[in-house]
């Protein structure tokens, strides 16, 4: 029997409450390796003892279904369990819990008969769009003439695509997110196994790049990566940060750049190395991984154990469906402009593995990719018509220890080392994202030259909006900050404002209006803070102020210190 984790049994409880009350298609976010397969068992072994449902599972890589059936036959062995999958050698169609591989059974409903839940792992594959009929939205379709009333439920790290952005939307197969499970909080409670990134020596040159559907043209990015300059640069660089690594994952561009990144690799390390694509046939595949995993080593005709693969170089096939808890670095050569792509290759590093003395993985990236996209546990997704925008970097490097952190820390959490204040010299102070992971940072102190307080009204605001109180603190010229205040709003926004006017006022009455709250201000009928604290918030365009400091007064009912309303 499986023992569900606390957010685990979350995650179901949230999938039942949202069947229960919406006519929706729920999804669940949970990360790589936090045990969508387990959370999957459990759902469907409900169904079946508790509601005399009939279930499929849906994936697309064998992998999956090999683990989901698995999970199923742990939590419940009592329950018949059968596999379609045309690369397994099983067809199986009566079962109550039916595992069927997507390109196998999107054809043949009928095989199956009514059934009362379909359930989708690697949502994030179900092409989107009402107009796309794509093997998911087939099968969907024709399920749903068999039996009306049938469920979808998805699973996935990454519920957003490449083509299509969002997958759960009112007009796609699942219409929203029931429940999420953070990464950080996962981490922290011994779940997932923590990440650290490291700024390499060599970084491949990408400005050339062209965008073609969404993701970089192949023959630029096959320019770019794929030549022995980039190669040899990248190799070199990553044998050295990746030394004391065991089991190192990198992923390539294409076959060629796997099998030359494999060689050089082998030259500089003599380490057992292989290459791993879609053309890798199933026993060399099933060798290859054997092999990297670590276990199970067999002898050779002269009674000579295996080696161990320490590098394993991979074209596409890695990304989801890999189960090596071992991996201890991840090694981006290949740039990508998904958001889904990037996570699913750097979540390859998320498995425990006490047992072979892994405490973290290390994720090195020679592509720009965690510039690109942000930190994993945050990461920037575009919608479809938004395309790549030139934008700062999203992580800077520790020049002490390499160390990839937040652009506003100021004091690196690895090796303490702390910057120096830098000059203000750009109007562009916008808040940067993070690094691999989002960390802790440092809030910034900002000295207050002048204060200025206006009417304000959003632009294409809605008839009956209500206008707000802007408050901006000037630091000079160039620099300023801004929060807004919802002086005629009710509940908790009035309720904030009237806390702010009244630390300002000494205890006066709040106007009722924006136009007498600004006249009042603009008399100078405020004190003003002398400094505020502001912090950079993951994934927000402007930083946010959280704190003030005002020069001390006379009045002993007003601290000299501002809570950070």
């Amino acid at each position: 029997m499986i023992t569900l984790r606390p957010y685990q049994k979350e995650s179901v409880d949230a999938v039942y409450k949202a069947l229960r009350e919406t006519d929706d298609n729920p999804c669940v976010e949970i990360p790589t390796a936090g045990g969508k397969s387990c959370c999957i068992a459990q759902v469907s072994t409900d169904a079946v003892n508790l509601w005399n449902g009939r279930v499929m599972i849906l994936a697309h890589v064998r992998e999956l279904l090999e683990q989901n059936a698995d999970k199923i036959a742990k939590l419940c062995p009592g329950i018949p369990v059968g596999v379609y999958c045309a690369g397994l050698g099983r067809r199986d169609t009566e079962q109550p819990i039916i595992v069927g591989g997507i390109q196998s059974v999107y054809d043949k409903p009928e095989l199956f008969g009514r059934r009362d839940l379909l359930i989708v792992d690697e949502a994030h594959l179900i092409k989107t769009g009402e107009g796309d009929e794509g093997r998911y939205r087939r099968f969907f379709s024709d399920m749903k003439r068999l039996n009306p009333l049938v469920r979808l439920i998805g699973y996935t790290a990454t519920p957003f695509r490449l083509d299509g952005g969002a997958i759960c939307k009112p007009e796609n197969l699942l219409n929203r997110i029931c429940y999420k499970a953070e990464i950080k909080p996962l981490i922290a409670q011994g779940y997932l196994s923590p990440l650290t990134s490291k700024a390499g020596h060599s970084t491949i040159r990408l400005d050339d790049l062209h965008t073609r559907a969404g993701e970089f043209v192949q023959e630029d990015i096959d320019a770019a990566v794929d030549n022995a300059d980039a190669i040899d640069s990248a190799c070199r660089d990553a044998v050295q940060l990746a030394d004391g690594r065991k089991t190192v994952i990198v992923f390539c561009s294409s076959v060629k750049h796997a099998q030359h990144v494999a060689k050089k690799l082998h030259d500089l390390t003599g380490d057992e190395t292989a290459v791993l694509t879609g053309d890798t046939p199933p026993q060399e595949r099933a060798t290859i991984l054997r092999r990297f995993r670590g276990t199970d080593l067999a002898p050779d005709l002269f009674g000579i154990p295996e080696k161990p693969v320490r590098w394993l170089c991979n074209v596409s096939v890695c990304t989801t469906g890999l189960d090596v808890p071992n991996i201890d670095c991840v090694v981006l050569l290949r740039p990508t402009q998904s958001a889904g792509l990037y996570v699913q290759m750097v979540g390859r590093g998320f498995r425990l593995s006490p047992e072979t003395g892994k405490s973290d993985c290390l994720v090195l990236d020679y592509a720009g990719n965690i510039e690109r996209h942000g930190p994993v546990d945050a990461v920037h997704v575009r919608e479809p018509g938004h395309g790549p925008k030139r934008e700062e970097p999203l992580a800077k490097e520790c020049p002490n220890c390499r160390e990839m952190v937040h652009p506003a820390v100021m004091r690196c959490p690895k090796c303490g080392y702390e910057w120096p204040r830098p000059e203000r010299s750009s109007i562009d102070d916008h808040a940067s994202r993070l690094g691999i992971l989002s960390c802790d940072y440092e809030d910034e102190e900002i000295r207050v030259g002048n204060v200025s307080y206006t009417y304000h009204m959003k632009r294409d605001a809605q008839p009956g909006a209500l206008p707000t109180m802007r408050v901006t603190y000037s630091e000079d010229l160039l620099h300023q900050y801004s929060e807004w205040l919802c002086v005629q709003h009710t509940g908790w926004a009035r309720t904030k404002f009237c806390q702010w006017w009244a630390r300002r006022s000494g205890g006066g009455e709040p106007p009722d209006t924006v136009v007498e709250a600004v006249r009042l201000a603009n008399e100078g009928g405020l004190l003003e803070p002398d400094t505020i604290t502001i912090r950079h918030i993951p994934g927000e365009r402007y930083p946010k102020i959280v704190g003030y400091h005002f020069p001390p007064t006379s009045n002993p009912d007003c601290p000299d210190d501002e809570l950070p309303f």
